[in-house]
């Protein structure tokens, strides 16, 4: 009875002996030689939480580089040899104008000369008489006099046509509008022909360099302290929707538009290329850098399955691993997450799909 008891024991015993490890064990994952020098990896960081603020708006003229040209005398328009768009150096003719002011200042002035020589006649001859003992002291200083007053006059009639643009051709009663300063002319309100008046309210040409502009738009009051002076801010116009303008919120309005309840910004933007047109629509993301940090990761890195989102961690011994991570907001290239990584971890951002899959499949 003995004998027949120790026998199954020594069965399992000789089984367990002649039993052999298991050689189907799951493969370890690991990368190929192609996905190691197509994948990128960043870091996962601390970061100042960013907020963003998308408003609508126009470019304009940069109105410190904006010079508007008037008329300095009525008259009719003969001739103006520019256009819109060209550049116009300081000094060049914009128009041409024959004016009956400026030939009666030209009259005037031939007056002035000819009431001068006879005011010196009588000077010189009081003087003469004078000095002689004919004349009286007091004659001769009112004959001087006479002629200090001959020289003003004419003095400001040559003043009025300096001012007028005279040359030597505005005898006739013809003179030149001219650019102040060197630019693109953006603006031009007049043709051949036109009659224009000294007192015109609207300028007839506008001239600016165009080397910057500024970029207007409105927030509204509940966006007010989203908004602040210094702020990063990107621009993108319909014109090019591929490029993007980089600047920073250089004015902030002080009151509110009594209609709109809204208060404008400003930015200043470079346009060295003149790619940005005043009274382009233009679309304005100001970029708001909150108080307090949060964990940020490269948006590029998320990969999205089944409403969670994860990311694909790098280690040391470049092995991988699937995150999932909790999503505080995304501002643009940055994502801020509560929960998943930690500042120091590094998470791949290109290819990181095809490895997932491939973690997922093991």
């Amino acid at each position: 009875m003995k004998i027949l008891a120790i026998v199954p024991f020594a069965i399992i015993f000789l089984l367990s002996c002649t039993q052999h490890p298991d050689n189907t064990a799951e493969p370890k994952f690991e990368l190929s030689d192609t996905i190691r020098h197509m994948m990128l990896i960043d870091s996962v960081r601390s970061c100042n939480v960013d907020d963003e603020l998308t408003l609508n708006g126009k470019v304009a003229f940069n109105q410190n580089h904006v010079v508007k040209v008037f008329p300095r005398s009525s008259g009719q328009v003969l001739q103006t040899p520019v256009t819109v768009g060209d550049y116009v150096r300081k000094g060049q003719v914009l128009a041409v104008v024959r004016s009956a002011d400026v030939a009666g200042s030209y009259a005037d002035l031939s007056s002035a000369n000819a009431d001068i020589a006879i005011a010196k006649r009588q000077m010189d001859n009081a003087q003469s008489l004078y000095k002689n003992g004919i004349a009286s002291e007091r004659e001769f200083v009112e004959a001087k006099q006479n002629y200090e007053k001959a020289l003003a006059t004419k003095h400001k009639v040559q003043s009025a046509i300096n001012i007028n643009g005279g040359n030597k051709s505005s005898a006739s009663g013809q003179y030149d509008i001219v650019a102040p300063l060197a630019g693109y002319l953006v603006e031009k309100k007049l043709s051949a022909g036109d009659y224009i008046r000294a007192d015109a309210s609207e300028s007839l040409f506008t001239i600016s360099d165009l080397q910057d502009v500024w970029v207007e738009a409105n927030v509204y009051e509940s966006d007010i302290s989203k908004v602040n002076n210094g702020y990063d801010v990107r621009v993108k116009v319909p014109s090019y929707p591929d490029k993007v303008f980089f600047g920073k919120v250089d004015k902030v309005g002080e009151v509110l538009d009594p209609e709109s309840k809204a208060m404008q910004v400003r930015v200043t933007l470079n346009n060295s290329e003149h790619l940005l047109k005043p009274e382009m629509f233009a679309s304005i993301v100001v970029s708001n850098q909150e108080q307090h940090q949060a964990t940020c990761i490269p948006t590029q890195a998320l990969v999205s399955q089944d409403g969670h989102n994860y990311v694909v961690v790098a280690n040391s011994n470049d092995s991988m691993s699937i995150a999932e991570v909790q999503i505080l907001k995304t501002v643009g290239e940055r994502t801020f997450v509560q929960t998943g990584v930690v500042p120091g971890q590094r998470v791949v951002t290109k290819e990181q799909l095809l490895i997932f899959n491939q973690l997922i499949e093991q």
